[in-house]
């Protein structure tokens, strides 16, 4: 039972190195350096930023 136990802490240490690895990568490429033009990039003439125009059935704002 301990060595499943052992197993089972060797696998969720090499995940979570992985995804620590995985971030690093990512800011080191530059991925997190555009955000603001990236989240601002959906938008267009027909829905301008900070206008809402999209509605829920039945629901007022």
């Amino acid at each position: 039972m301990a060595a499943f136990y052992l197993a089972l802490w060797g696998l969720a240490g090499l995940l979570g190195a992985s995804a620590i690895a995985a971030l690093v990568w990512a800011i080191r490429r530059g991925e997190f350096d555009q955000l603001r033009e990236a989240s601002q990039s959906i938008f267009d003439d027909e829905e301008p930023v900070g206008k809402v125009t999209d509605r829920f059935p039945d629901k007022r704002f």
